[in-house]
């Protein structure tokens, strides 16, 4: 018969119950150091693409095992995104769902990212893709904070083979409250992120383009040794840019992959201000200068007046835009009546005044005088009578005030330059290409608003001069 020492039973059932306790804090403790890890990026796709981060980070857990499968480890790939036809990447082969043509089960192309964060914003870029708006595009019209309506829209289009991919979804995001970073979603993020290395080049995303921010006098060979971007590439990507040793303003946006053929924002069109040229407006929304001038039905060099709509999106304009030097008084633009698209040109500098109302004396050039008829001979007029007396009528001079301004009185006052103007924050904006669209500093604007960082959010207003 065996004999059970109470005192060593006892201590048997607490070892195993601080083992089993030991075991699911650390499997909980690595769940929420994923969480913990990734919850920043999911939040800034949220801000930048509209994927609630809820969303983002339950599919990265249910695809990724919590970051430990091995699409995970070895190819950074934490969604499931395969190859496709497009892909010109590195490749990593598993067995999943594809089958030949026996039915024999072969291995799936997966796609290999730098690093997780690659994959979470291609993940957005996944789901934002045109040529998948049939599939996916309803999911952006609805609320970024109902993850149900989400979850239930990717399982309605077929995002994943499970019948239960949704409810599973559903049960992660309430289990670890990832809703809550929908919340935060709505909070300032800041589109351009600063490396933390003085000096160095700032990086961000604009119209889902990465670009880098220049420092002051660098050159395109040094921005493609900090960025890992081939030369050939960002001369092919920039249109300013020429060869390796052209050097930059400080600020300069250069693109590190292809701009966009079209605006992926809610602006349907751009409002040409004062000195913008069409190259300004292709950096400021991240598009193609060839694709928006052949939007725009115009050719390289040529320039829009003031007042114009550049059309961002969508087929090509039925008229092309008004060019420089076309805009007039008389002329509608776009369907509203604007002056000419540069300022008025100011009157003649000091214009000589008709005949009828310049002395002689003033100038030191006899004025024009009537031709004598033979009924009045020149030889008639009395010595002592003044010759401009019987052509110099003082009623028609206040038909032409504009002709005799005040000396120290300009013909035309411009409008006050400190009339304030204001910038309401749309998605995808940044202190950077909002200056860039007023004519204007990211400093002066901050100071303008008495900010203290970089740090906007949609919907608030700024003042911009």
């Amino acid at each position: 018969m065996l004999y059970f020492h109470p005192m060593k039973v006892r201590f048997s059932i607490v070892l195993a119950l601080l083992i089993t306790v030991g075991y699911i804090l650390t499997a909980q403790d690595f769940r929420l150091a994923y969480i913990e890890q990734y919850k920043s990026i999911a939040i800034q796709e949220m801000e930048r693409a509209g994927v609630p981060a809820s969303i983002k980070l339950a599919q990265a857990i249910l695809e990724s095992d919590f970051g430990r499968s091995d699409l995970a480890r070895r190819a950074n790939n934490h969604f499931g995104i395969k190859c496709g036809v497009n892909w010109d990447g590195r490749e990593f082969y598993k067995e999943d769902d594809d089958y030949d043509d026996n039915g024999k089960l072969v291995k799936s192309c997966f796609r290999v990212y730098r690093s997780p964060e690659a994959s979470f914003i291609a993940h957005s870029e996944f789901l934002r893709d045109p040529a998948k708006d049939f599939r996916y595009g309803f999911l952006f019209r609805l609320d970024p904070t109902d993850y149900r309506s989400w979850a239930n829209g990717l399982k309605r289009a077929g995002y994943a083979t499970a019948a239960n991919y949704h409810e599973r979804l559903i049960n992660l995001i309430e289990t670890y409250k990832l809703h809550e970073y929908d919340r935060l979603g709505q909070a300032p993020v800041v589109d351009v992120t600063v490396p933390n290395q003085p000096g160095a080049p700032a990086f961000g995303y604009n119209n889902d383009v990465r670009f880098v921010l220049s420092a002051n006098n660098e050159t395109v060979s040094t921005i493609s040794r900090r960025t890992d971007v081939s030369l050939g590439q960002l001369i092919k990507y920039n249109e300013q840019l020429n060869d390796g040793e052209q050097r930059l303003a400080e600020g300069t946006m250069v693109y590190l992959q292809p701009k966009r053929n079209a605006f992926r924002g809610r602006a349907e069109s751009h409002l040409v201000k004062e000195g913008e040229t069409m190259f300004d407006i292709s950096q400021t929304y991240g598009i193609k200068l060839a694709k928006l001038l052949q939007r725009n039905r115009m050719e390289k060099g040529m320039e829009p007046a003031v007042g114009q709509n550049i059309k961002l999106r969508g087929g090509k304009v039925k008229q092309r835009p008004a060019l420089r030097g076309e805009a007039t008084l008389d002329k509608p633009v776009n369907g509203v009546r604007i002056e000419m698209e540069e300022a008025p040109a100011p009157p003649p500098a000091a214009p000589t005044p008709p005949p009828t109302v310049q002395p002689e004396r003033e100038s030191g050039i006899r004025p024009v005088t009537p031709a004598p008829t033979p009924t009045t001979p020149a030889n008639t007029q009395p010595a002592d009578t003044p010759p401009l007396a019987p052509v110099k009528p003082e009623e028609p001079r206040p038909s032409t005030p504009v002709v005799q301004p005040a000396p120290s009185t300009p013909v035309t006052t411009p409008p006050p330059a400190t009339a304030p103007v204001y910038h309401t924050v749309e998605k995808g904006d940044t202190l950077w290409n909002i200056s860039q669209r007023y004519q204007t500093t990211v400093a002066a604007i901050r100071q303008l608003n008495n900010m203290t960082n970089d740090s906007i959010q949609l919907g608030q207003r700024l003042r911009v001069k």
